[in-house]
């Protein structure tokens, strides 16, 4: 029999309001149990607001797991939190979603993926369901970019040519970001595994004149505005976009593995450039989006990459929305 906690309860009261459920709940299991390694849907839209979303599937890396992936954590706990997630322990999995939103008759792409053959063997699914969603790539006018590692960029790029794939979408990024791997003299200070990304940004990006790098709280376009969430990376920003009184957080890799990191906020990721910092953010944004009610979503989320945090002590709980 299950019983209720107090997380069970907010969790799924929230998720009720949020997902605009109406009517009496009955709390038979957590809505976040039973969780599927891949959806069954390559695209799913939503609104906020007059905001059209279109979250889009781009795949999966199902990462073996790696004592060094959480600092000072075993495997057996991060296993044990995936569980209790209801999300397989045979692997970390960590999907991959792209959103693309339409407002003030713009097409507004968020990140743009991890490329064909470019980042995992299971991420190569985006061109082929933004084309079932109905979006042309050559239709996008900007491109919002959270940061620089491979599966938010280099869907950028052609594979082997480095071709650029949007010449003509207006590209947007924090200026700290950029400035950051495009100067040639970070690459000696760069983590052996993370120096071919650094070499290839810095041949290549400094080369498109599409770029508008803009500062930590500027409206990037009508209705969204950059807002600076460092450690993960140097530049690392969430874009919040606002629609009448609803809002919706773009929220990138600020929890990249809500199943570990929301209960576990500590927890100091092997991505995270600056791990305090990271920590920092991830309180200070999770905390906003709960305060303020706006509705968040995640590239690392499961698909459809969004979800409802509470708060719950010092930790948070999390249920993804499912479809």
């Amino acid at each position: 029999m299950f019983s209720m906690t107090r997380r069970t309860v907010l969790q799924s009261a929230a998720a009720a309001a949020a997902f605009g459920l109406a009517g009496k709940l009955e709390f038979t299991r957590p809505a976040f149990a039973q969780t599927p390694v891949e959806p069954t849907v390559g695209f799913y839209k939503y609104t906020v607001g007059d905001i059209e979303v279109t979250a889009i599937y781009d795949g999966i890396w199902k990462k073996p797991h790696d004592p060094a992936f959480i600092k000072d954590v075993s495997v057996e706990d991060t296993k044990a939190a995936l569980a209790k997630a209801g999300l397989t322990t045979d692997f970390m999995p960590i999907p991959l979603t792209v959103v693309v939103l339409k407002m003030g008759g713009k097409l507004i792409m968020m990140d743009a993926g991890s490329g064909v053959g470019q980042w995992q063997a299971n991420a190569t699914h985006l061109p082929a369901n933004m084309a079932a969603a109905g979006i042309d790539y050559n239709a996008i006018d900007t491109i919002m970019i959270s940061h620089f590692h491979p599966d938010h960029v280099w869907g950028l790029m052609e594979k082997g040519t480095n071709t650029p794939v949007f010449p003509n979408a207006e590209l947007i990024v924090n200026a700290t970001e950029y400035n950051w791997w495009t100067d040639p003299t970070r690459l000696a200070k760069l983590p052996e595994g993370r120096k071919p990304a650094g070499k290839r940004i810095a041949e290549n990006f400094p080369k498109w004149k599409n770029w508008k790098l803009v500062q930590d709280g500027a409206e990037v376009a009508p209705g969204i505005q950059i807002v600076a969430a460092p450690g993960h990376t140097p530049g690392h920003s969430v874009y919040l976009a606002n629609s009448g009184k609803e809002q919706l957080m773009i929220s990138a890799d600020t929890m990249y593995v809500p199943a570990l990191l929301a209960p576990h906020p500590e927890w100091q990721g092997a991505y995270d450039q600056d791990g305090p910092t990271a920590i920092t953010t991830r309180h200070k944004i999770i905390d906003r989006v709960i305060a303020d009610n706006i509705r968040i979503s995640g590239s690392h989320f499961p698909f459809p990459g969004t979800g409802v945090f509470v708060k719950d002590g010092n930790a948070y709980g999390f249920t993804p929305m499912q479809i």
